[in-house]
């Protein structure tokens, strides 16, 4: 084994120790932290110090990697791969969109096909706040009653980039609607059966309604399910040091950041795997 593993939730997040960095490359290591986050959810590798080339390096090892939008893709950057997480607008033209992820998520929960895994580096942390929350949808699912997982597996629900953003802008300009609507919304299931077997719920701030339930139904619904999933013992919270990377499996986990000055320093420096499944 290239690698070894300490749980440290009780149903999600291991800790991971690689042998040598060198190994990091290693095609035997590759499939090594693919089980481990498989089982786990959530991988983080302490102040493990990885820059871009690294990162991207590591990230191919384990699928495809996204290049996110065209300002990533432009001349001169050598590594379009990795995607700045940070509040400040010099570094990220969209850094006021990243305020809807202080929301439990589903990294593309509008997308018919959502990003299979993401890994983080962190370059800079908050002086105050910035930790990151992951609470496993397996779990959530897996511990329903019976008669639950029997009604959920006929709910459908509607997910839009709209809901994700109302939360941040209540009031938004006809112009900030417009764009949020550009992008159109998507139902799926409730329960995603994945292809492994596994089932979990999907969920979170994107979960407009559910389809043919009224709106205060719906949304009462939404609220205790996400509740249900984001229970202490169904999360595990990282509390970041320079230098970590933390990997989840985006099928089988939401995740928020934890809230922190806009003037913060944090930057994180992400790479982003290409989805392997649909919602079904």
């Amino acid at each position: 084994m290239n690698i070894s593993v300490t749980k440290l939730g009780k149903h999600i997040g291991a800790e991971v120790t690689v042998r040598n960095t060198a190994a990091l490359y290693d095609e035997q290591t590759a499939r090594e932290v693919l089980d481990a986050l498989e089982e786990h959810t959530v991988l983080v590798f302490r102040e493990l110090h990885l820059d871009d080339a690294a990162q991207v390096a590591f990230s191919r090892k384990l699928g495809e990697v996204v290049i996110l939008g065209s300002s990533a893709a432009r001349p001169g950057n050598p590594y379009p791969e990795i995607f700045k997480v940070t509040l400040n607008k010099d570094d990220n033209r969209i850094a006021e969109y990243l305020k809807g992820t202080f929301f439990w998520h589903i990294d593309g929960a509008t997308d018919e096909i959502p990003t299979k895994a993401t890994l983080l580096t962190a370059r800079r942390i908050a002086d105050d706040g910035g930790d990151t929350e992951f609470a496993s949808t397996y779990a959530a699912y897996e511990e329903l009653s019976a008669e639950d997982k029997q009604r959920f597996e006929r709910v459908r629900v509607v997910h839009s980039l709209e809901a994700s953003q109302r939360p941040v802008r209540p009031n938004p300009s006809a112009e900030e609607v417009k764009a949020w609507r550009a992008r159109p919304p998507r139902e799926h299931p409730l329960v995603w059966t994945h292809r492994s077997g596994r089932k979990s719920l999907v969920l979170g701030v994107t979960a407009s309604h559910v389809v043919g339930m009224s709106e205060a139904e719906g949304r009462a619904l939404l609220d205790r399910l996400l509740e249900w999933a984001t229970r202490p013992d169904f999360v595990y919270r990282h509390h970041w040091r320079v230098g970590d990377l933390v990997i989840w499996d985006n099928r089988g986990a939401l995740h928020r950041a934890l809230p922190y000055d806009f003037d913060s320093p944090r930057l994180m420096h992400r790479t982003t795997l290409v989805g392997d499944e649909p919602i079904q």
